[in-house]
């Protein structure tokens, strides 16, 4: 054990500027910002290790941001230890598109070649893809040469406390529903089973919700020698994703939850990490009526009247649950605080099986492309119109390329590389995976786990184009439904509980040590 050396730097990552916005099937062209993004970072480090964190007010983490804000620290700042650095997403809806256009490593292998044709933008102005993620590499990487440079002696405390911040967001059926109306399969979209993605609960054949949630909110604070507190990293198991309908950049809930901390303890620093929630979201869906009512009485004005949208109402509420419990977890955790711990980052790439593509679904895939490529573009006078139709044919094409895509790289390549960090912190850990991780995941390696506490951060980066994607259990891949088809999972339920062990490996490695 050595002394540890705590960190903190923070960049902005929005802008008044015409951006992307992603997290839809359609393309959203920002209308200036509404609330502030940020790139936030935390460094501890001993005599012997170190961890770089770094949250980001984004969807996800691809095409190649972590490669490059690694490689620019290593140009400019070689004394950081790049390979130390993990980014994570808050998976806002309403952040920057920094994706590429023509979807990242997605052209299938002799077959449609030059697809996708190229989506039309019109007159429609913004800021291209690759200069926004251009710019938020930039700032990512001032963010880590900030805390970097700040790190001094410091000390942590730990704990965690149970709030309710999100709702299971698969509903299942009593029977398969795909036959009715509302739920047949948009091509290139989803495909219904007895589970659907945000399914109505009012019809007849409403069952239960898939899973649970999970109360839990686990929090780690940083301080001065002297016990003043200077930052947190809040771990809550429910992406933020809230206004993920809006035209303005947002970090969503994270947003409310930094305005009242900072009411309550100034301007520390804030890091957001979201725990494992690929079937978790910040919506309820069976007590609508009961929280419109609320949220009127609640929020409303002297007229009864809702002046704010029920997604900004859930916001303020999810922000009040957050805020209580970090104040009522610092309450009892900063009773024992450790300026010296023993600290060990293992990162290691571990090889997951992928969900397979069948020959059948290849043939599909054929199909479908043909009856989506003797459809048009459309060419209207009203532009903003024509983006969002455009842009949803546009998906529908990609999303099926890539699972033609997938068929052609299974032969050479059967298991997918995922980069794995686990940290040591005395009697607390985390571990990072690049997935919408369903929740089931995260418990099996909780209940498992040796330490204390065990911090679970999805959608982490990992090297290369790819990121994100849901990996749902297998009652999840049973019931199909968006998040659980075949076009959603790079990788199988197998190959989720091969997470599972290989993350446990080195957690019971590290407490051994």
């Amino acid at each position: 054990m050595g002394q540890l050396k705590i960190g903190w730097g923070r960049s902005l990552i929005s802008t008044d500027e015409p951006v992307g916005l992603s997290g839809q099937f359609h393309v959203r062209i920002s209308k200036g910002a509404a609330d502030p993004l940020y790139a936030t970072a935390l460094v501890i480090e001993d005599d012997n290790d170190a961890v770089i964190m770094c949250s980001l007010d984004v969807v996800n983490i691809r095409c190649g941001l972590l490669d490059r804000v690694r490689s620019q620290l290593r140009s400019t700042n070689p004394e950081i230890p790049s390979e130390r650095i993990f980014l994570n997403a808050t998976h806002t809806h309403t952040g920057g598109d920094f994706f590429a256009d023509n979807g990242a490593g997605s052209e299938p292998r002799g077959r449609f070649p030059g697809w996708p044709e190229p989506l039309p933008l019109g007159s429609l102005n913004r800021v291209e893809p690759k200069e926004y993620g251009e710019f938020v590499t930039y700032r990512t990487v001032e963010a880590i040469r900030t805390a970097w440079m700040r790190r001094r002696p410091g000390q942590i405390a730990w704990g965690y406390e149970m709030a309710v911040t999100g709702h299971n967001r698969r509903v299942a059926y009593r029977r398969d529903v795909s036959d009715l109306p509302r739920f047949r399969r948009a091509s290139g979209i989803v495909v219904n089973g007895t589970s659907v993605m945000y399914g109505p609960t009012d019809i007849p054949e409403f069952s239960h919700y898939e899973a649970g949630a999970d109360p839990f909110i686990n929090l780690l604070y940083t301080f001065t020698p002297e016990g003043e507190l200077t930052g947190a990293v809040i771990n809550v198991p429910c992406p933020s994703q809230n206004s993920e309908q809006e035209y303005m950049m947002s970090a969503d809930f994270w947003t409310e939850v930094r305005a009242e901390l900072a009411a309550t303890y100034g301007e520390i620093y804030i890091l957001s990490q979201c725990a494992a929630a690929g079937d978790i979201s910040p919506r309820q869906l069976h007590y609508r009526k009961a929280e419109a009512r609320r949220y009127r009485l609640q929020f409303g004005n002297d007229k009864g009247e809702l002046e704010i949208s029920i997604e900004h109402c859930r916001r303020r509420i999810i922000a009040r649950q957050i805020s209580n419990a970090f104040t009522s977890c610092l309450s009892w955790a900063q009773k024992e605080k450790y300026a010296d711990l023993p600290l060990r980052h293992v990162t290691e790439t571990v090889h997951l099986q992928r969900r397979q593509v069948t020959e059948e679904i290849a043939d599909l895939a054929e199909r479908e492309l043909r009856a989506l490529g003797e459809k048009s573009y459309v060419h209207t006078e009203d532009a903003e119109a024509d983006l969002l139709a455009n842009s949803r044919l546009y998906s529908s094409r990609l999303r099926w390329l890539n699972v033609l895509n997938r068929y052609e790289l299974q032969k050479e390549e059967p298991l997918y590389p995922m980069e794995l960090h686990v940290v040591r912190l005395g009697n607390i850990a985390f571990a990072t995976n690049q997935f919408e991780l369903y929740m089931d995941y995260m418990h099996r390696i909780q209940g498992r786990s040796p330490f204390e506490q065990t911090f679970i951060v999805q959608l982490a980066g990992t090297p290369g184009d790819y990121g994100g994607t849901y990996l749902p259990t297998e009652r999840g891949v049973t019931g199909k439904g968006y998040s659980a088809c075949i076009f959603d999972n790079l990788v199988s339920p197998e190959g989720g509980q091969e997470l599972v062990e290989a993350t446990l490996a080195v957690l019971n490695e590290l407490h051994d040590a």
